[in-house]
């Protein structure tokens, strides 16, 4: 779980997410062997970094983690910009029982948030069961941050209901 008070608290864990891909480009240009080795190497072996902290994962799980956390990140200082009254957020993505959100306001009740990064928003029906899991809550202002390709930076009220906004974010790569 970590705790974002301030945009440049966002800065420096974005910053984390950028070095640790960085370390898993340089391995993989240095690589060497057959296609199935890299592809096995890949899958299971600690050929890459977690994105926010300093140990190895397997490359295909900080590909995975690595967009969950950019989604949460960006959602995150979106949040602190549009709710400066939340005094921040804890934010803990896929975290599971961590947080009973993605992102959470320090003010108690005031801000909850999901985050996901997909090829689609109906992608294994994420943006539904990220509705119904908010709608079931009781914060006062409810949202969905997502990074779908062709679903460009901003507000998608074709997807909103019970009061929860979607909104898609985009990284500065």
């Amino acid at each position: 779980m970590i705790k974002i008070e301030t945009a440049t608290d966002v800065e420096e864990h974005l910053a984390m997410v950028r070095n640790s891909a960085s370390r898993t480009r340089e391995w993989l240009l240095a690589h060497s062997g057959t296609g199935l080795e890299l592809l096995r190497t890949l899958k299971f072996d600690p050929s890459g970094w977690h994105p926010v902290e300093e140990r190895p994962l397997n490359a295909i799980e900080q590909i995975n983690q690595t967009w969950t956390y950019l989604v949460a990140l960006l959602a995150t200082r979106q949040l602190l910009e549009m709710h400066p009254s939340a005094g921040g957020f804890l934010v803990a993505p896929g975290a599971h029982m961590s947080l009973p959100l993605d992102i959470m306001s320090l003010a108690p009740g005031l801000v909850g948030a999901e985050t996901f990064a997909a090829t689609h928003p109906r992608s294994n029906d994420k943006i539904n069961k990220d509705l119904r899991k908010l709608a079931a809550t009781s914060e006062t202002h409810r949202y969905v941050f997502m990074m779908c390709p062709g679903f460009p930076a901003g507000r998608h009220e074709k997807f909103e209901r019970d009061g929860i906004e979607v909104w898609a974010v985009e990284p500065d790569i």
